[in-house]
């Protein structure tokens, strides 16, 4: 624009009048130029089209940190997905009453898995890890898109985030208390696992945050680790008295000898039970077991098949033998005939029926 008005200038001089001669003094024969300065300032703007150049501007710098390689969400999210996997393989095992494969520590590390600690106001630990390692995944997705659901802000969801994997690490420092003092000596892979996990999903939110950020929100990493630490301390503590009778509570298994002679119907109806494949599931210690064993006589109690629940003897943290817990049993004695189960003793009428069993059959052919 201003060089535009300097030529213009320029061009309007041009056409002046020239200044008239004098008629004393004879001019000199070489041609005049006329300099005329005019007080013009130059720009250094675009001279042909000053929409083709952008312009620059200033913008106010982002909260969210940039990383060249791979980005800290993105790691989050990986972190995320391989502690989703772990967690969400113990609550598998859990709900389906299976045994851990242990690499590392081998039956203490069961020990711990199925402890009561395990447990948080009824719920699988696992359960609460899975949801809390999803979660993490989700965002770190999330955030290394720029996309966020709900029209969630980018510093919100840091902000979430850094809430998430703070309760997490105050949850693994918590148990990895417990590990020390509750099962001193024994050693638990997956739990350490987990542990490391959340800590490094922690520290790597907080050096994305920075140390001026993180000072800002001190005040609420605390009050939230505060508040899982109270919440897990209030689960254990109700239960703090059951514990403490199941660490004094040892019965070792004991045989009990039946002693009354079986009558014929009872050894034929015993005989028919075994050959479709009925069985009688019980534990030593159960009076009503061993009232039903009685009922059918010696001879006729050791056609049965009976399956014994804790042959191992019962004690804090011993765990029902697998073949009754495939079979959901939570009483005794459970009759299981043609697929139906039948809870607590049975008498022979109830029995035949069920099975099928005439009185006929009593008659050797």
């Amino acid at each position: 624009m201003a060089m535009a008005m300097a030529m213009a200038a320029i061009v309007s001089l041009s056409n002046l009048p020239a200044f008239p001669r004098s008629r004393h003094i004879s001019p000199p024969r070489t041609p005049f130029k006329r300099v005329v300065i005019l007080p013009v300032k130059c720009s250094p703007g675009p001279i042909e089209n000053a929409e083709q150049e952008p312009e620059l501007t200033s913008s106010p710098p982002s909260t969210a940190p940039s990383h060249s390689g791979i980005s800290s969400y993105n790691w989050c999210a990986a972190l995320g997905v391989l502690g989703f996997s772990e967690t969400g393989y113990l609550t598998y095992l859990k709900f389906t009453d299976s045994e851990a494969f242990c690499p590392i520590g081998g039956g203490s590390c069961a020990d711990v898995l199925n402890s009561d600690y395990a447990l948080v106001f009824g719920v699988p630990l696992p359960l609460f890890g899975m949801v809390a390692y999803g979660l993490v995944a989700s965002l770190g997705l999330f955030l290394a898109k720029k996309k966020l659901p709900f029209d969630i802000e980018e510093d919100s969801g840091r902000l979430i985030l850094l809430g998430i994997t703070t309760s997490m690490s105050a949850a693994s420092a918590y148990f990895l208390y417990l590990l020390s003092t509750k099962f001193a000596g024994a050693t638990c892979s997956y739990c350490l696992l987990s542990a490391a996990l959340s800590f490094t999903l922690f520290f790597t939110i907080v050096k994305d945050f920075g140390l001026q950020q993180i000072q800002n929100v001190v005040g609420l990493q605390l009050f939230i680790a505060g508040l899982v630490v109270a919440a897990l301390n209030t689960s254990y503590s109700t239960s703090e008295t059951v514990l403490t009778n199941l660490d004094e509570f040892n019965l070792p298994y004991y045989e009990t000898t039946i002693s009354t002679e079986s009558s014929p119907f009872a050894l034929s109806l015993a005989k028919h039970l075994r050959s479709i494949g009925a069985k009688m599931y019980g534990a030593f210690w159960c009076s009503h077991c061993q009232e039903q064993k009685k009922m059918f006589g010696h001879e006729a109690a050791e056609i049965l098949d009976y399956v014994e629940c804790f042959p191992d003897g019962f004690r804090k943290g011993t765990k029902i033998a697998k073949e009754c817990s495939d079979a959901n049993i939570d009483g005794f004695p459970t009759w299981v005939i043609n697929g139906k189960v039948l809870s607590g003793e049975q008498e022979f009428s109830v029995l035949a029926k069920e099975s099928g069993f005439v009185a006929e059959d009593t008659n050797p052919s």
